[in-house]
């Protein structure tokens, strides 16, 4: 049994992770700021958790959140490219600072692993597919910037201090309580909720982008392996599931899973947005065992049924 920290475990990606950890029989504790976790997310699991509110970025926080500590999951983050052009010094301080801060108080506290969410932004819009981790990054928004700089501390810890890192490019991460209703929520759920009340999506640009979509639960599969496997110190490791579909594919197969055709309506194309994004995964299957889910139709159906039941 090990003591774990899911940094914005009120988020997305990470109460499905603190849900995992639980699972396996972990202690864990959650902290979040609540600016973009929602404390519905932890609901069922109070009385289970440890919660402590409060800032990445502040230190007295961070040393409190960390004591005592076996595995840190820095989950907590505006992951916005459209929020980071539009704030960047705000975002900054949530992806680069934060970050920053909690691998230093991570390693006084005596951490032995610190898994960090990266993100396939690094990339940019270089035109070679699939992305392999050796790629020189070219980031296109402060989003991306900030993320990569996160990588690059997590590698200085693991050089420099000892502490282990694990650094994992999540690839355009979807499924249950990803926010529909923000200005910059992720395509899925905002398509996904537009189709099910019969209502068209907006499209920026001419659909034909593409997209590495990849279930939330291989997500948290990454992480848990991250946190364990001996060949992943000090990596960075793209955890997708190795395959594309354009939005405008995207669109289509949630019209099917709604029982009738999705009305698109064109936007101009927005500001740092990559054009395609495809992952390598050998690496992810070979230092972590990952192996990753077998298609986007189970996921997808999962989240479209949701919507219809007001859980969304």
């Amino acid at each position: 049994m090990a003591t774990c920290l899911v940094t914005g475990g009120a988020g997305f990606i990470g109460s499905h992770l603190v849900e995992a950890l639980l699972a396996r029989g972990d202690r864990v504790r959650v902290l979040d700021d609540f600016s973009t976790g929602r404390r519905e997310n932890l609901k069922e699991l109070e009385g289970r958790i440890e919660l402590v509110v409060g800032d990445c970025a502040d230190p007295a926080t961070a040393q409190k959140a960390t004591a005592g500590v076996d595995w840190v999951f820095h989950e907590a983050a505006i992951p916005s490219v459209p929020r980071s052009v539009k704030d960047p010094i705000g975002s900054d301080r949530a992806n680069c600072a934060g970050t920053v801060t909690m691998l230093e108080f991570a390693r006084r506290a005596g951490v032995k692993r610190f898994v960090y969410a990266a993100s396939s932004s690094a990339y940019g819009d270089t035109p070679t597919l699939p992305k392999e981790e050796s790629m020189k990054p070219q980031p296109l928004s402060p989003y991306a910037v900030q993320k990569l700089a996160g990588e690059h501390y997590c590698r200085v810890y693991f050089d420099t201090h000892g502490l282990e890192t694990v650094a994992l490019r999540y690839f355009n991460v979807f499924g249950p309580r990803q926010d529909p209703t923000s200005e910059y929520a992720a395509v899925v759920p905002k398509f996904v909720g537009a189709a099910v009340r019969g209502e068209p999506v907006t499209v920026f640009g001419d659909g034909l982008q593409s997209r590495d979509f990849t279930p939330v639960r291989d997500a948290v599969q990454a992480n848990l392996l991250a946190a364990e496997s001996d060949r992943a110190t000090g990596e960075v490791i793209n955890v997708a599931r190795g395959e594309r579909i354009t939005l405008v594919e995207l669109v289509d197969r949630i019209g099917e899973l709604v029982g009738r055709p999705v009305e698109v309506r064109r936007a101009p194309p927005r500001s740092g947005d990559v054009r395609h994004s495809l992952a390598d995964i050998t690496r992810a299957r070979e230092l972590l065992g990952f192996r990753p889910s077998p298609s986007l139709a189970e996921p997808l159906a999962e989240v479209v049924e949701l919507f219809r039941s007001g859980r969304g």
